[in-house]
């Protein structure tokens, strides 16, 4: 007898605006309420528990919730274990299946719908809106007004026929969520993966503690700022407002304009815009330059972390639910989410000490005169706000060119695995072979220091079978290196590192064949097959990693690209259209996407031997842990940790670095 499923939705109501303050945030709120429990036992038809109407669950259901041998599915699972809790409906995570992650592991999207589209559940565009409203009118706070007699909460009795629809809907969600089940369970989550997610889970609830005396200060500041700025913009420009671009925009043009022209200088004010005219200095008038300074600092966006942050931290100062499990699609790497950690302002301040407390104070005066330019030293700031429970200290370490070793350890690039089991200085290392000269003299001093540059852009920009292009958006012009340089740089390097050039290939070709013969494809360390069921018509392209995990390109077929090139094309979420839409492939970038997920697969492993030791994680960010650790544990434990061979990648040679603080900085 296999285990019994129990399907679950549930409607729930909170004054708390879940997008901006999260999952945690809004189940925590004293309003917080379960409206409607759906549920499904196996292949039975879907029951409704209507709360509001003084219903309960049938007591056979709630001994399921807390049996393990029934297995609770839901659409984003870590709402329905959360808001069940809360709501003193015990169940525990390890039973929980999530069917959200499960699509995202086999390509698929977040959203119910978008994913239920994608796999080729009939759709109905008008109930989508329909059940969107209902939400809008049963869960949220509605505005007390006359016509509703003041009230501030929209309820059953107040329209019933809403209320009926809004009980189908909770019913139909259950249904889709089946569905998508059905056609899923046939390419399953390794286990190892469920048990991540459940790692991943348990620390979005644990949350970590912000620092809120900098971040009033830091609100406070910021608003005393902008005031000024604006104010001082104002009296330059005689303009009513200066931030507006239609105002702006003539006003330095009209002090840009040549004598002998008509023509407008410049046609926009974009953050690009400015900071190219911001380049060129010496060629403004003193006054343009001044305003263009003050437009650039307020447009400082990352100040507006700081309120995501109180926005969604708890009554005991944590914020929960940073992180998205299986949120960048292609490589199962995490995403971020609410504060979006995945991009914090980096920080150069030397007296990072100080400034906080200035911050903390708030100190507008302080900050002015000491760091001059107050919005980016409060955005420098930002990852500073992030601090570890009382007592406590945060360890925090990475992994030291993770993609560079993993690379060089798939193609097999002899030289490189080298350099990384010995000294480790594979920038100095690859400009010595690419510019045949001794190592010892790629030291500082030294002349040849110069060429380390361009073996750091190469490793950087050139793994992934980039050229010229690459190496100017890794940042090689501003290094000082020429454009006539790029590609005889790109051709050095090629030469310098054949397999991970062969790589590119090989990957192509395996990936090719499998789609042509729909035979697998081993090549070593990775298998690319075709798979698919009969049933349902689905179809993925995958690639199996070392640890076992595999990648899905979903719905691939073959078509020339716009190179004229024989291309494998597959189904994906438009980066900018955030539809879903065809794209194509190459062998480097099929290449990205393994080196990264291998890469991300390292990192859970590090993970899982964190939490075997009973330490907490309380973020990570691409290959970096934030460990809010007992005074005891070292930085050495947790590079020990990092560095300790992985089963699955015999030969793989990894390190750690790190440092400990009581608030997290960028080393």
């Amino acid at each position: 007898m296999g285990k019994k499923h129990l399907s679950i939705d549930i409607e729930t109501k909170s004054s708390v605006d879940i997008g901006k303050a999260g999952l945690y945030r809004y189940a925590q709120s004293p309003d917080f309420g379960i409206l409607l429990f759906a549920y499904q036992v196996d292949n039975l038809p879907v029951e409704i528990v209507d709360f509001t109407a003084g219903e309960q669950i049938p007591v056979r259901i709630l001994n399921a919730l807390k049996n393990p041998s029934v297995v609770k599915h839901a659409y984003n699972a870590a709402f329905e274990w959360y808001c069940l809790n809360r709501a003193g409906i015990e169940t525990q995570l390890e039973q929980w299946r999530c069917t959200m992650m499960h699509g995202l592991y086999c390509g698929y999207t977040a959203g119910l719908d978008a994913t239920g589209k994608a796999i080729g559940l009939p759709q109905d565009k008008q109930k989508l809106t329909t059940g969107k409203a209902l939400i809008r009118y049963f869960c949220i706070p509605c505005k007390p007004t006359k016509r509703n007699g003041g009230r501030t909460w929209n309820l059953p009795k107040h329209a019933p026929e809403k209320w009926e629809l809004f009980k189908e809907y909770c019913k139909q969600d259950v249904v889709t969520e089946h569905e998508i089940l059905k056609r899923l369970n046939l390419f399953p989550v390794p286990e190892e993966e469920e048990r991540l997610w459940q790692m991943d889970i348990k620390m979005n609830a644990f949350g970590v503690k912000v620092d809120t005396d900098l971040i009033k200060g830091a609100l406070t500041i910021d608003s005393i700022s902008t005031e000024k700025l604006t104010e001082e913009a104002v009296q330059i420009t005689g303009l009513s407002n200066p931030n507006s671009p239609a105002q702006l925009l003539p006003w330095i043009n009209s002090y840009m304009k040549d004598d002998r022209e008509d023509t407008d200088v410049i046609s926009d004010i974009r953050k690009e815009t400015v900071e190219e005219m911001l380049q060129r200095r010496e060629e403004l008038p003193a006054k343009v330059e001044r305003v263009l300074e003050i437009r650039q600092q307020l447009g400082k966006t990352s100040v507006k972390k700081y309120v995501a942050m109180d926005t969604a931290k708890g009554n005991d100062g944590r914020v929960r639910g940073l992180t998205q499990f299986y949120g960048a699609n292609r490589t199962g790497r995490w995403a971020g989410r609410l504060v979006q950690l995945q991009n914090l302002p980096r920080n150069y301040l030397k007296t990072l000490d100080y400034a906080r407390s200035l911050v903390k104070q708030n100190n507008y005066e302080g900050v002015k005169m000491l760091y001059g330019n107050v919005p980016d030293t409060l955005s420098q700031l930002i990852r500073t706000a992030f601090i570890p429970s009382d007592g406590n200290k945060f360890v925090v370490a990475d992994f030291s060119a993770i993609e560079a070793r993993v690379i060089a350890w798939l193609a097999g690039e002899q030289w490189v695995m080298e350099v990384f089991a010995t000294h480790g200085k594979i920038y100095e290392a690859t400009a010595s072979q690419m510019f045949h000269v001794p190592l010892e003299r790629i030291a500082k001093g030294n002349p040849e220091y110069s060429l380390r540059q361009k073996g750091k852009v190469a490793t950087l920009a050139l793994g992934y079978q980039g050229g010229t292009a690459a190496l100017i958006a890794m940042g090689a012009l501003n290094m000082g290196i020429t454009e006539e340089e790029l590609p005889d740089i790109v051709r050095r390097w090629r030469q310098t590192n054949p397999r991970i050039r062969d790589l590119w290939y090989t990957v192509e070709q395996a990936a090719l064949t499998a789609m042509q013969t729909a035979q697998p494809q081993a090549i070593p360390g990775l298998i690319f097959a075709l798979e698919g069921d009969i049933v349902y018509g689905q179809s993925f392209l995958t690639v199996q990693l070392p640890s076992g995990r595999k990648l899905f390109y979903p719905k691939p077929f073959l078509k020339e690209n716009q190179f004229g090139k024989m291309a494998i094309h597959y189904y994906t979420v438009g980066q900018q259209t955030r539809k879903w839409e065809v794209t194509s492939t190459y062998g480097g970038k099929m290449t990205e996407n393994i080196v990264q997920a291998i890469a991300r697969d390292c990192l859970a492993e590090t993970l899982r031997r964190i939490d075997a030791k009973g330490l907490q994680v309380v973020f990570h960010v691409h290959d970096e842990v934030i460990i809010d650790a007992p005074m005891e544990t070292t930085v050495d434990e947790i590079c020990e940790i990092m560095a300790e061979p992985i089963p699955w990648a015999s030969g793989l040679i990894l390190k750690g670095a790190g440092f400990e603080n009581n608030y997290y900085m960028k080393d």
